[in-house]
């Protein structure tokens, strides 16, 4: 398996845990409970990060830059919606 290949089924895996992470922390009915899942969640988290940042140093994970003119149509469109 190549490089690239095992790192994005990490990131997959780590965007995983984040999600079960964040419902178990959403729905914990108990203080403890609750927070054993949120710090998870934060670690997690911070896991997923540095993957994301080493995938992009390696040119794995391209972006792309969006036009202002198409985030100001986004914000526009929300804050309208929210009045």
């Amino acid at each position: 398996m190549e490089d690239k290949q095992a790192m994005e089924n990490i990131l997959l895996t780590a965007k995983g845990v984040c999600d079960l992470y964040m419902h178990g922390t959403l729905e914990a009915s108990d203080s403890r409970v609750h927070q054993a899942f949120d710090k998870a969640l934060n670690e997690s988290l911070c896991m997923q990060d540095e993957i994301y940042q080493k995938m992009t140093a390696k040119g794995w994970y391209p972006t792309e830059q969006v036009e202002q003119q198409k985030i100001d149509k986004v914000k526009q469109k929300f804050s309208s919606s929210m009045q």
